[in-house]
């Protein structure tokens, strides 16, 4: 039989070997041994698979032994101590003082986050705050018994691991590839892989780009305070000198985050060019959420010249929000900027605000559902030119009755009624008057007849005929059309009384829309579902434009569906076409993902619309994926093909090798679009990091066996 015994006060073998928690400072600690004796010259004898407990400590070994008039305590190993998984000692014997606060360990090994390890002939206790190791060797690669070296080693002649701080102070080392030293470094200090945030150098980086040549960059972490962390990057290459800065920040009740860059280059010399992204989320008070973005560059082609952002329109924008059950509500400035070759800022409408304010009802005298929408909406052209210059402003108020009955045989009824008010506000163009209101009327009745039926193998088939009829009153103001010049139908608005993006424009008389909607799902397999629809109407509306498909008293066909397998393949189209089958536009989006490939693509077709500036039609193929070759190779590329101009606009592939003790990444990119600010070019990368001196972050998956 085990003994067990309970020493309260003596006899604290864990923590005379681990950094005592403030927890467990206080609490008794526990051996277990399967003999416990006093010799006769009085020493404590603990043999046979002793085990001491105390708190989250935990210490095996066969032997201990405790001399109390000398207050000296001799463990012989095997010796293993671990810390709630924080930290693990391996030993083959052990010295301790009376005070437990101070000893040697022989051919110890310190496993620090179950990552990184530190194997030294010797290890001496200090104090309850440092380990000294001597002739250490530190790596987190897999160390196998076949006496080959790891893949990367620290030696050091000595090693202190300040467990207080989370530090690592290394004298006299030098950095190892296998047997090979690439480094000497008198002093080094690296964090342990329980910090989260460390101030210190990070993974540097070489890029290669066309226009900027073979640069490195080395970002250096600072921390502030618990809250508060500055990231500062140096570029540097023979044709440009950059500062990279990010700053972030946390509060109580949210986060900020900054970006920014400078650059002196041989793009465009003796000028200074730079950036800032930023971005912030508070919570406020009674459910208030505020958001803000800041995007600006001081030319059209520096964030992709340096690889920052792919964006060709920035957007600057503050918004304050709050969403509840019955309630909306929102407001928002936003600052546009268009990077684009041929857009003129100054005539666009660079600065607008919008709000909205949106409440459900459900009263209890006429049933169903009352929706009320209030919209707000100004934009502004720097411009003071007459037409191109102008300035548009508009309140909208919408009022909304909608109630639905299953009618006999399972046919379901929808009845909506509105009534809209709209007020305009134009100026700087004279082909306009300046404020026009009006009132507008509407109603439709909808009909569905959903039928469904399950086979006994349980694949549910679903079979739902729709149709509509409505109207809305008024005549269109004359007003320009500033906001709805490009409008998509598909399954989402088939039965809306108003397919255009935004109330400056409104569909007006008799419209009616039918359609079916089918699915079918099989638990075992395949999932399948199919939108066909079209539109007919009394008034031709010209607002439609060519690409829209609604052109005309009659619209085109619509045809949306999806197609989804347990295997992982997902395919979803949306096309329309006229009786003649003739195509307007076409949208096929294919993927394919399991645990080891990614695959997705896209295939695009557009009708040339003359009412939107379109010089011809637009057809591309787009491809990206990712193959993970096994537990630490992963292969990855992206392509996109211009159908039209019969050439690529972009390619790119790169690898990625990653295991317990390194990441390598290694990229390709070729951009072949060509602008009066943007010319052809080629970007390499290269990174390669050194794990196990930061936090875990689930990479457990990548760790090598000796046998792999």
């Amino acid at each position: 039989m085990r003994l067990i015994l309970t020493l309260i006060t003596a006899l604290l073998l864990p923590s005379a070997l681990l950094a005592q928690s403030v927890d467990d400072a206080g609490k008794p600690a526990v051996l277990i041994a399967d003999e416990l004796f006093i010799s006769q010259d009085r020493i404590l004898v603990a043999r046979g698979n002793v085990e001491a407990f105390q708190g989250t400590s935990r210490m095996t070994a066969s032997e201990i032994r405790y001399d109390r008039s000398t207050g000296s305590l001799t463990v012989e190993g095997p010796i293993v101590i671990t810390d709630a998984g924080k930290s693990t000692v391996l030993a083959s014997a052990a010295q301790l003082n009376g005070t437990l606060q101070a000893g040697l360990l022989q051919g110890a090994r310190l496993v620090l986050n179950q990552q990184l390890q530190l194997a030294a002939v010797q290890m001496q206790r200090v104090s309850p705050r440092y380990d000294q190791l001597y002739k250490t060797a530190v790596t987190s690669c897999q160390v196998c018994e076949d006496g080959k070296p790891p893949l990367w080693q620290i030696r050091a002649k000595r090693v202190i691991h300040d467990r207080e701080e989370r530090q690592l102070y290394f004298d006299q080392a030098q950095f190892m590839i296998r047997n090979t030293t690439v480094a000497y470094i008198p002093r080094l200090r690296l964090p342990d892989p329980t910090v989260e945030r460390a101030t210190g150098f990070l993974i540097p980086s070489l890029r290669t780009t066309s226009e900027l040549a073979t640069g490195i960059k080395v970002p250096y972490f600072i921390v502030i305070d618990d809250q508060r962390d500055v990231t500062v990057t140096p570029y540097i290459s023979s044709r440009t000198r950059t500062l990279e800065l990010r700053y972030r920040q946390a509060f109580v009740n949210g986060r900020i985050e900054f970006n920014t860059a400078v650059s002196r280059d041989d793009e465009r010399p003796g000028e200074t060019r730079g950036y800032v992204f930023g971005f912030g989320a508070f919570e406020l008070p009674d459910d208030f959420r505020l958001t803000f973005d800041i995007e600006v560059t001081s030319d059209d082609a520096y964030l992709k010249d340096y690889g920052f952002s792919g964006k060709d329109r920035l957007d600057s924008e503050v918004n304050v929000q709050r969403a509840r059950r019955d309630e909306f509500i929102s407001g928002s400035l936003i600052g546009f900027r268009s990077l684009r070759d041929g857009d003129d800022n100054s005539t666009l409408p660079t600065i607008v605000a919008d709000g909205v304010y949106e409440k459900r009802f459900f009263p209890a005298l006429t049933g169903g559902e009352f929706r009320l929408n209030a919209k707000a909406h100004s934009h502004y052209r720097y411009s003071d030119d007459d037409i191109v210059g102008r300035d548009v402003s508009r309140f909208n108020v919408d009022a909304t009755w909608l109630r639905g009955w299953t009618l006999p045989g399972g046919v379901r009824t929808e009845t909506t009624l509105t009534l809209a008010g709209d007020i305009f506000n134009i100026t700087q163009d004279s082909t306009t008057p300046q404020t026009q209101t009006q009132l507008t009327p509407g109603g439709a009745i909808a009909f569905r007849y959903p039928m469904a039926r399950q086979t006994a193998r349980g694949v549910t088939h679903f079979l739902e005929p729709v149709a509509q009829i409505g109207w809305v009153g008024g005549d269109r103001l004359d007003i320009p059309n500033e906001e709805s010049t490009r409008v998509e139908f598909d399954a989402g608005n088939l039965l809306s009384l108003s397919r255009f993006p935004a109330p400056d424009r409104r569909e007006r008389g008799t419209i009616g829309a039918y359609g079916i909607n089918w699915g079918r799902s099989d638990p075992e397999g395949l999932e399948t579902y199919l939108t066909l629809g079209q539109v007919f109407r009394n008034l031709v509306d010209d607002g439609f434009s060519a690409s829209s498909g609604l052109e005309g008293g009659t619209s085109d066909f619509l045809m949306a569906g999806q197609l989804k397998t347990r295997t992982g393949w997902a395919l979803t189209a949306r096309t329309l076409f006229n009786d003649s089958f003739d195509f307007t536009k076409a949208e096929i989006r294919g993927q394919f993902a399991n645990s080891r490939t990614r695959v997705s693509g896209n295939y695009l077709w557009l009708v040339e619309d003359e009412d939107l500036s379109s010089t011809g039609s637009v057809s591309e193929i787009s491809l990206d994926g990712s193959y993970r070759v096994d537990r630490h190779w992963t292969a990855n590329a992206d392509w996109r093909y211009d159908l039209n101009e019969d050439r690529a606009s972009t390619i790119g592939f790169g690898f990625n090798y990653s295991n317990e003790c390194v990441t390598v990444d290694v990229s390709a990119e070729r951009r072949f679009t060509t602008s009066t600010s943007l010319e052809p070019s080629t970007s390499l990368g290269f990174n390669i990091g050194l794990r196990g001196f930061s936090a875990r972050k689930g990479t457990e998956t990548y760790a090598r066996t000796c046998k792999s």
